[in-house]
């Protein structure tokens, strides 16, 4: 899921929340969640409600922070991944590991 420039919040299980990524695979679950404890946010995941039991499970990731704001995080550059390095936009989306160069010069 892109970086949206909105501010997306609401309710999990009776805990208010901000919104990270909504409709999103287990295995984007699993990088988000260890991106966002590394930083020290409290990482809420719960399960889409399915249409049918063939469609594939997809999951929305939220944190407890109610100001943190995925875009403004990481174009403030505010993020660090596992090993110290600051978070890029590809790197948030999982385009490429390289978190140089930066958004700016980022081209594909």
């Amino acid at each position: 899921m892109a970086l949206l420039g909105s501010h997306q919040f609401g309710d999990i299980d009776g805990q208010r929340v901000t919104y990270v990524e909504k409709g999103t695979t287990k295995e984007r679950v699993d990088f988000l969640s260890a991106l966002l404890k590394n930083n020290n946010f409290e990482v809420i995941v719960a399960e889409d409600k399915r249409k049918s039991e063939e469609e594939p499970q997809l999951y929305t990731v939220a944190v407890t922070d109610m100001v943190f704001n995925p875009t403004v995080w990481v174009y403030q550059r505010r993020l660090r991944t596992l090993d110290g390095r600051i978070v890029s936009p590809a790197y948030w989306n999982q385009e490429d590991e390289d978190t140089k160069p930066q958004y700016w010069e980022y081209m594909k």
